[in-house]
């Protein structure tokens, strides 16, 4: 039996941040690390992308974007945001913007763009619909992170295993999100390192 994209956020939510667990119980500050996706592997930064031209200022404060598309396949996208010593940076401001379910932005109205801050743990997540593909891109959310009083991070997560991924000129391996299948719609991962 598959479990469903509200069991599988309820289980990252009840989940230990793991890369802090031995440092801070022994009252240690964290190893310095290099800024990655997981903030684990490897040592490069998080890149950044570039917003492209559908992104308005001033989206509406909420997590739940599905409703606003109810023929699309449903997707939570959760993750932390964390800083170079994997310690969680709460009320840093997280902000998605999307194509819908045919591949549409909205282009009048916030439909499928909205934003929210992060928890007292680092924790942010959104429920939404898995954008469709569109002429000359792989499939993609956009994001902009920014912990409180810092720069703003501009980057968009796509999808593993999608064949459009090897011909778009912005795709980036290390912001591929993880994802786990639902049995209603898709549970996927990333974690922001500003």
């Amino acid at each position: 039996m598959t479990s469903s994209r509200r069991a599988l956020l309820s289980g990252f939510l009840a989940m230990p941040l793991v890369p802090l667990a031995g440092a801070t119980a022994f009252g240690q500050e964290a190893p310095l690390l290099p800024l990655t996706r997981a903030c684990a592997d490897g040592d490069e930064p998080t890149p950044a992308r570039e917003a492209g031209p559908f992104f308005k200022p001033n989206s509406p404060l909420k997590q739940d974007l599905y409703l606003e598309a109810p023929r699309g396949e449903r997707i939570t996208v959760a993750g932390y945001v964390l800083d170079d010593r994997c310690r969680p940076i709460p009320r840093s401001l997280v902000e998605i913007w999307q194509a819908d379910e045919n591949g549409e932005y909205d282009r009048q109205g916030f439909r499928l763009r909205g934003h929210q801050f992060a928890d007292e743990q680092g924790r942010w997540w959104f429920n939404s619909v898995v954008p469709a593909l569109y002429p000359g891109r792989t499939r993609h959310f956009h994001f902009r992170v920014q912990r409180p009083g810092g720069d703003v991070l501009t980057t968009q997560l796509f999808f593993p295993g999608e064949p459009g991924n090897v011909r778009d000129r912005i795709f980036d391996e290390t912001l591929l999100m993880t994802i786990s299948p639902a049995g209603d719609g898709q549970f996927a991962r990333f974690d922001f390192v500003v």
